[in-house]
């Protein structure tokens, strides 16, 4: 896969703090600060459980060091790489106290990043051969909206929009309320700049005839059957960006893409995903 670019420590760090003091509550790592020596060192590794794809290694580090800067990595597998049930992803070594006390929230975003990377993958690996990229959509744990938009480019997907700023996308309430689609295009043109895109949903054939004649960027295609899609796409003709989006599955992303459509967006990536089991062990 391209090269994959870490995400800024000042970006992350805000969110496994948070984290970590949700953890550590008032009094600390009792059980930890008990019973583990203050001078005791030692090495863990990281292993999966089983096979899939890694992603958030940085932000595990990120616990580590933000408990103690004295804990090293060496990463075995990275973020984007596959690893086998068994596999060593990284090792951790330094201040067992450290290492014992940033452990939970470590993996339990570390997880959670890899089983969003590993659930994308698989849907890239199902569309192979066709044009189609596979996005994920504004359907995000409040709070991780940026890892977990990162660990879907780990999985080999791309992003749709980041938030309510990055795009225009008229959905059908907006044009409920707007009164026609056409209203709501032309209103969205004058009310945002330039370097704005637009993209409108459109749940039926004459609704996209009416967006492709407003001049529109991209349109998003509603939980239409791959009959529909297919005749969508021969209708927009490369004029707009076309998104096929409902009920995807690695089972049905194969003929959706089969349609010739753009992208292919999907929610449950990051809403719905389950974890990589990947557990700490002791070296």
């Amino acid at each position: 896969m391209p090269h994959l670019p870490t995400l800024p420590r000042i970006l992350c760090e805000p969110l496994v703090r948070a984290a970590l003091l949700e953890d550590l509550g008032c009094a600390g790592d009792i059980t930890t600060d008990a019973i583990v020596p203050a001078d005791a060192v030692a090495t863990m590794a990281l292993a999966a459980r089983q096979d899939g794809v890694v992603a958030g290694l940085d932000i595990a580090a990120c616990a580590f060091t933000t408990i103690d800067p004295r804990v090293e990595m060496d990463i075995g597998h990275a973020d984007g790489s596959a690893v086998a049930a068994g596999g060593v992803i990284a090792t951790v070594r330094g201040p067992a106290r450290a290492l014992l006390t940033a452990e939970r929230t470590a993996l339990n975003l570390l997880c959670h990043l890899s089983g969003i990377a590993t659930a994308t993958a698989a849907v890239v690996q199902a569309v192979r051969g066709h044009k189609a990229r596979i996005v994920c959509t504004r359907k995000t744990t409040p709070g991780l909206r940026a890892l977990e938009k990162y660990a879907v480019r780990a999985g080999g997907g791309s992003n749709h929009r980041f938030g309510l700023d990055d795009a225009v996308l008229i959905k059908d309430n907006h044009i409920a309320i707007a009164g026609d689609i056409r209203t709501a295009i032309a209103r969205a043109r004058e009310g945002t700049g330039h370097m704005v895109r637009i993209e409108v949903e459109v749940d039926s054939l004459a609704q996209l005839e009416i967006a492709l004649a407003a001049g529109v960027d991209a349109v998003l295609l509603d939980n239409m059957s791959v009959e529909q899609l297919a005749e969508a796409v021969s209708m927009v003709g490369g004029r707009a960006l076309t998104e096929a989006s409902g009920r995807v599955t690695p089972q049905t992303a194969p003929a959706i893409a089969a349609t010739g459509v753009d992208l292919i967006s999907i929610g449950w990536l990051t809403h719905s995903a389950p974890i990589l089991d990947i557990g700490l062990d002791a070296v």
